[in-house]
Formats: structure tokens, sequence, C-alpha cells
């Protein structure tokens, strides 16, 4: 298979499944673009197997370990006939990409299989004769560090396919990536909690007075969302904090990358101002950007690439 090939692949990938990224992608130079699709095609068939309920949790274990073997050893021999690999393979000899971020990256999609972790308590849910055990982050600390991993790192690793030189670029894409997935997290936390996963931390719950068998309430419809609209409030104050480290990352990657980074940084922080806006009702049904609004902005963004290609 050539490296055209598993572009190609990877390509198809990323626009069949990438949403919001696949938006940013389109206004990228083809080499970073095929880059960017390379990477979350890598990223997306770790998601996929973490992510795969009609397979028991220890099963989904052993499928990753197998499949992060053959990518290591991709790595080392530098053969395989898995195209995401080919082509991430010549990513990283583009791109200066280290395995240890993609190695983080494995890690963090990984963590919701893990049987136990630190800083997560488990809660007891019983409903109807049913238990349901959640997983709970402890602290704002610990939630950090998983947001770290399964955001802040695909941000590190973007920034070296879209170039920067000044090193202030990887705290602040740090920064972004946080604030993208306290984004997810808030639009997600019926879905998440439907799988026994609570990513508000224990500790803003219990200083906003608010029960896990309360939020539970509201995720089943059995209580109003003002229940918990000041905890989820709070979360997106948070959010927004770090979505000012995004303007300030902003003019510090090349000049060709940064209206790919300026559209996914739009339509991520108008997906926040659309909950916010909702009063943050996320549980009455799932928020999203409307695909006429990214257009519009796949469009600006498209314009403001043309003009910095100008200038450059």
């Amino acid at each position: 298979m050539t490296t055209v090939e598993a572009y190609a692949v990877c390509a198809g990938i990323a626009q069949r499944e990438a949403k919001n990224f696949y938006y940013s992608f389109r206004v990228l130079p083809e080499p970073k673009r095929n880059a960017m699709c390379a990477v979350y095609a890598f990223m997306r068939r770790a998601d996929d197997i973490s992510d795969e309920e009609t397979m028991p949790v220890v099963e989904r274990r052993v499928v990753m370990t197998e499949w992060l073997g053959a990518w290591r050893e991709a790595r080392r021999s530098g053969v395989s006939d898995d195209p995401v690999f080919v082509a991430l393979n010549d990513t990283q000899k583009k791109f200066a990409i280290p395995d240890a971020l993609l190695e983080d990256l494995v890690r963090g999609t990984t963590m919701d299989l893990e049987e136990s972790q630190a800083d997560v308590v488990l809660v007891t849910d019983i409903v109807a004769d049913k238990t349901q055990t959640l997983q709970v982050y402890e602290d704002f600390e610990g939630l950090y560090r998983y947001c770290y991993l399964v955001a802040s790192v695909v941000g590190l690793v973007c920034i070296r396919i879209f170039g920067y030189s000044d090193p202030r670029a990887e705290v602040l894409a740090e920064k972004t990536g946080v604030a993208f997935q306290l984004t997810n997290i808030l639009r997600d936390v019926s879905e998440d909690a439907e799988r026994g996963r609570i990513y508000l931390p224990m500790e803003d719950l219990t200083a906003g007075r608010v029960e896990v068998g309360q939020l539970l309430q509201v995720v089943r419809r059995e209580a109003e969302t003002k229940v918990v609209r000041s905890l989820l409030a709070q979360e997106a104050a948070r959010a927004l904090v770090y979505y000012a480290a995004a303007e300030e990352l902003l003019p510090l990657i090349d000049r060709d990358s940064r209206a790919a980074l300026w559209v996914l940084v739009t339509i991520y922080r108008g997906l926040l101002e659309r909950i916010m806006a909702k009063n943050y009702d996320v549980f009455s049904e799932r928020v999203s950007v409307p695909t006429s609004r990214k257009l519009l902005i796949l469009a600006q963004g498209m314009g403001m690439a043309v003009r910095n290609r100008m200038v450059s």
C-alpha cells in the first residue's frame, strides 16, 4: 500500500466521523490536512475500541493491547498493511511527532477501561431494583489530568502539524484542549451518566449541594434541569477561562494553519455558547452547532486561509 492510498483511507474516516474536527482540516494545506486525517483516524480507532459496549470490558482491554502492540511493531519495523499505521508513520516522520504523545493519547482513551483509577470514586445508584455503579472524579485536579490525556495531548500533536516556534504554544495548546473537553463533558452529561461515568467533579457537586442521585434524576428526566443548573454553569465558566488560551495560541502557530485552529475554536466555543443559551438543558436533546452555522464558519475560515497564504 502506498502512502497516498493510506492517506486516502484516513481522509475517508475523517470525513465520515470527525464532525467538528473535519471542518478545520478543510482549510489546511494538503500535506497538513493529510497529517491531521492520519492522526484523527488513529485516535478514532482507539476510541472505537474503548467505547465498543457490545464487547465486555475485559475483551476490550485485550483488543486494545493487541492493536497497540501492532502499532508499536509498525513503528519499529516501518512495515504494516494497516493504512492508518502507514499514514501515521509518514506523518510522524514529516512533523516530528514523538511516539510518547501518541502513547499518552491511547492511555487517555483506555482510562475508562481500567478497573480502578486514581482520583476516581465509585458511587452506587439503585433504581427499580437495578444497581448501577458510577465512576466520579474526586476533584478538578484529577479531571484535569483526564482532560490532558484525552484532549490536550491531541492539541500538542496538532500544533506540531500546524507548526510553531514559540514554546509558549505548548502550554496554550494544553489549556485549549482542556476547554474543548470541558465543553464535551457538558454536552454529554446524560450520555456519560448512562455509561456509568460522571465527569463533573465530586467536590463541585458537594459544593453545589447536588447529590449524584439528584443528577441522575435529571438525566432520567425525573427532575427539572434547574436542580443542576448552577453546577453546569460553574463548569461552563471554567471552560471559558481556558478558551482564552486559544486566543493567545492563534498568532503563535504558522500562518498557513491559523485558519484551521480558528475554525475549530469557533465551532467548539459556539457549542459551549449554545449550551449556555439553552440554560444548560443538555438533557432533553443533544446540543450541537447546526451544519449551516458550521458551513458559514468554514467559509470564513477558507477566506482567512487564502488571505494568510497571500501574505505569506
